[in-house]
């Protein structure tokens, strides 16, 4: 049975899809910092860069990309200076801003229509925990606090209830935090991103030596663990440029791995990432869309640490004595502008939340301590 379990803490709700007490998909539900994709915007033309086949174009508080492809029709395309219309397709990453697109929907050209005239957002997007409940339409949606599902109940009626993450699901979420993981069989596998591409190796480790014939081990093992690869990328959210290494085998043995390979991605990941085929040393090769963040990226960062923190805070709250936040002041900053998960934490602890900057603390750290 497939559902939809959502464990809650201030500014951040972790959304687990689960078949049974298997991890099927993953997401990090954040109201106070969405990623912006899905988000309808009337924006301004800075600049038409043909070498770059698009335009740069201003947004509420950003800068954004509108490729060629997806802008309006030569015969009424935007010039410098002009007001248009865009929704965000790809989010932000590495210092660059959301990718946009002109092509609008009837019912986003209408709200286009009818907003504001000036640069602005004139509708936010789909949040995380619409899109899976949309994509998983006869799933239940289990909240861990009443407190949350006080909020599920007010969208989505009945099919909003009271319960318990698994402590099953919960170790495999915390998996996703770490780069290695280790499958059943004994299998390792090494995720290592970096800003042009995701490397991942594949490590049978005693797994195969344990087997007579080394190589045909090694191949099997390979095989096996195919459909847990395509389900780690895609609840890592991996995307770009993805490169295998697997275990063993020469080049030539690995891609006969390929159609396996290619049915297994195909079955798990609705954003379709595709194997283009195996490099000369034997990598195989993956292109996966780019939509969303990835989980690595979310995972790190100020705010980031700061929801970590609140997330603790919260946790070992008691009223009494009350405890406060010794953070580094990018940390205090990032929650200070998080006014939502500011708010959450009061609401939750019935006591204002008591931020400390302390400089001397690393650009990520943060303490809990008694107030004095």
């Amino acid at each position: 049975m497939t559902r939809l379990l959502l464990s809650g803490s201030p500014g951040e709700t972790r959304i687990a899809v689960v078949d049974g007490e298997t991890l099927i998909a993953f997401a990090l539900w954040r109201p106070g910092a969405p990623d912006g994709v899905g988000d309808l915007h009337r924006a301004r033309v800075i600049a038409r860069v043909p070498a770059m086949a698009g335009s740069f174009l201003a947004l509420e508080g950003a800068e954004g990309f509108l490729p060629d492809t997806a802008g309006p029709p030569p015969e009424v395309a935007a010039g410098e200076g002009a007001l248009l219309a865009v929704r965000v397709s790809r989010a932000a990453q590495g210092g660059k801003g959301p990718r946009l697109s002109a092509r609008l929907t009837p019912e986003e050209q209408a709200i286009a229509a009818a907003g504001q005239s000036g640069v602005g957002l004139l509708r936010r997007g789909p949040d995380p925990l619409h899109r899976l409940a949309t994509h998983y339409p006869g799933a239940d949606i289990v909240a861990d606090e009443s407190g949350l599902l006080a909020t599920l109940r007010a969208r989505f009626g009945a099919r909003a209830v009271l319960g318990s993450v698994p402590e099953a699901v919960l170790e495999q979420i915390a998996g996703l935090e770490n780069p290695d993981i280790v499958l059943a069989d004994g299998v390792r596998l090494s995720f290592h991103p970096t800003p042009a591409l995701t490397a991942i190796d594949v490590d049978a480790g005693s797994a195969s030596a344990r087997q007579q014939d080394k190589t045909a081990a090694q191949r099997a093992l390979n095989h096996a663990m195919l459909p847990a690869l395509a389900r780690q990328i895609v609840l890592r959210n991996l995307s770009g440029a993805i490169f295998v290494d697997f275990a063993g085998l020469s080049p030539r043995r690995r891609a006969a791995l390929g159609p396996a390979l290619a049915a297994a991605l195909a079955a798990s990941d609705p954003l379709g990432a595709r194997l283009l085929g195996f490099t000369h040393l034997g990598l195989a090769e993956i292109l996966r869309p780019r939509v969303h963040p990835p989980l690595h990226e979310q995972r790190t960062g100020a705010h980031a640490a700061g929801l970590a923190a609140l997330r603790r805070l919260a946790a070992e709250w008691r009223g009494s004595p009350a405890l406060r936040l010794r953070a580094a002041p990018g940390v205090v900053a990032a929650l200070q502008a998080d006014t939502f998960a500011c708010a959450a934490f009061t609401q939750r602890c019935a006591a204002p939340l008591v931020l400390r900057a302390d400089p001397t603390l690393p650009a990520e750290g943060w303490v809990i301590e008694t107030a004095v």
